[in-house]
């Protein structure tokens, strides 16, 4: 089951918006080089260890760009891969080919690359009961795949935008005038309209925990910027009470002392933000 935002008119959507950045009225570099009848194959070949993410984006942009293309898959989003695979394998108008290849390639390595990283720290905190999550800290327009290869990667995505999810940040807290207005005020809103959101809010020390605790009515706690014994007493205070996220200039170096002192969740900015692409190309054979 993939996760709901991927809708088709999401992925249809971004798909011809990429295309008509990168070809516009036309690439004329394949219309003019390459006669329109000539055929041709291509691999997808991979040239770094990792995590394979996006390969079926990969497939529907072929096919959105001409139906026509065959595109035999050889490896799934979330497999392992290492130097020397082959990925998938396409067939058809030579020209189409070459027109689909770079859409391909900038998001599947870039995919791979946040997919792979997520499995890794992933893997480093499995002797513990919190999960890896990412951000907002994501590519404008590019947010619908970097979150998906974080889901391929393993990680639990945080809310995808503004709209899905009332978060009140310490900027949040401090213009509504302290803790109980923004809570309060976000439940009056919500109620008001007729929604049905999760409220998360951050808290920067104990004293901001013992508050949203005196005050209630939230889903989730962030623990912002807390050292690891700070942390785990907020940990405690909260008890089964309400989720608890980790946030804040988190490292894979600090990963697992943060896991360890007994959050939910820890969000990740450079899950997204700081990542490098897998190496990946397409060759024709």
């Amino acid at each position: 089951m993939k996760p709901s935002y991927l809708t088709e008119e999401a992925l249809s959507t971004f798909i011809s918006a990429a295309f008509a950045e990168d070809i516009g009225p036309g690439d004329y570099s394949s219309l003019s080089s390459i006669p329109e009848e000539k055929t041709g194959q291509a691999r997808l070949l991979i040239k770094d260890d990792g995590i394979i993410a996006g390969i079926e984006l990969a497939e529907r942009i072929f096919k959105t760009f001409d139906p026509r293309l065959q595109v035999e898959l050889l490896v799934k989003d979330g497999d392992e891969v290492k130097y020397g695979d082959i990925g998938l394998i396409v067939k058809g108008a030579s020209a189409s080919i070459l027109s689909s290849e770079r859409l391909v390639l900038n998001c599947m390595q870039r995919m791979s690359g946040i997919a792979t990283l997520t499995h890794r720290l992933t893997e480093k905190i499995l002797h513990t009961k919190a999960r890896l999550m990412d951000t907002r800290k994501t590519t404008p327009n590019f947010r619908l795949m970097e979150k998906w290869a974080v889901w391929i990667g393993g990680g639990v995505n945080h809310r995808f935008a503004l709209y899905d999810m009332v978060m009140l940040k310490d900027n949040h807290v401090d213009f509504a005038g302290g803790i109980r207005q923004a809570i309060e005020g976000s439940r009056t809103y919500l109620k008001a309209n007729k929604l049905d959101l999760k409220i998360e809010i951050e808290t920067r020390n104990l004293d901001e925990v013992k508050q949203v605790l005196e005050v209630g009515g939230v889903d989730q706690i962030m623990l912002d910027n807390m050292d690891y014994a700070t942390m785990r007493e907020a940990v405690a205070m909260i008890g089964e009470q309400y989720k608890t996220e980790a946030s804040g200039g988190i490292t894979e170096d600090t990963l697992v002392d943060v896991a360890e002192c007994g959050v939910d969740y820890i969000s990740m900015g450079a899950l997204t933000h700081s990542v490098k692409s897998l190496d990946i190309s397409l060759k024709a054979f």
